[in-house]
């Protein structure tokens, strides 16, 4: 039997399936990845294919000997971060690539994270959400690091988790430029790596250390 997330693959509930589902970076999927998705899962016999929350599309129901000839048949795609203490996912909205709400570039924001941090090692697992309007589509208030597009700027959130124990983002940031959004974000994770505990949120070291301890060392002076 797999552990879960060796080879990218995920026990399901009967203890016996399996489910992978391939990284697909702020959910955007070409025609061919689609095609290939379906193809695979029509090959193997899949139980499903299911759209996950982190805009991922898992082929479920797989049998441990196939999981490996899965990924051959799946090419270039790579597995995405379901597991492990590290940044799991970049959730983003259209944004002005495609909403006509959107204030700001989330897209292309979201795919600059992912890009940057995607599977990075952490010493707790880490959601990012960048939406490019308040209506918050990428979920920004329950992230660990989530940001929400206004037409002035970027405002920059922390903390927020759903889970057995949910808590609401704090507000750190209001109007940044593109550029210093990077740099908060950067600098953002870089406290986390080195001041959260083993297995600990972000959210949960902010309560333990005070949220001031965190803005004094990741807002430049201006975004105080």
């Amino acid at each position: 039997m797999l552990e879960d997330g060796e080879k990218g693959a995920i026990l399901q509930v009967d203890r016996q399936t399996y489910a992978v589902a391939p990284h697909i970076p702020c959910g955007v999927v070409t025609p061919a990845q689609l095609r290939m998705l379906a193809d695979v899962a029509e090959k193997y016999q899949a139980a499903a294919l299911k759209v996950t929350s982190a805009s991922r599309i898992a082929i479920v129901g797989l049998k441990e000997e196939q999981v490996d000839d899965v990924w051959n048949d799946l090419h270039d795609m790579n597995p995405g971060a379901a597991v492990g203490l590290c940044v799991r996912s970049v959730k983003a909205c259209p944004g002005t690539t495609f909403c006509k709400r959107g204030q700001r570039d989330s897209l292309g924001m979201g795919m600059y994270f992912d890009e940057e941090y995607h599977g990075m090692e952490l010493p707790g697992k880490m959601k990012l959400g960048v939406s490019g309007c308040a209506n918050q589509c990428a979920e920004s208030s329950i992230k660990d690091i989530g940001l929400v597009g206004k037409k002035d700027g970027w405002d920059v959130y922390v903390g927020g988790c759903a889970g057995a124990r949910p808590r609401l983002a704090e507000k750190i940031a209001i109007g940044l430029s593109d550029d210093d959004v990077k740099n908060v974000v950067e600098a953002i994770v870089e406290f986390f790596k080195q001041n959260a505990k083993p297995r600990e949120r972000l959210g949960r070291m902010i309560d333990r250390i005070g949220l001031e301890e965190l803005t004094k060392a990741v807002l430049p002076e201006h975004a105080v």
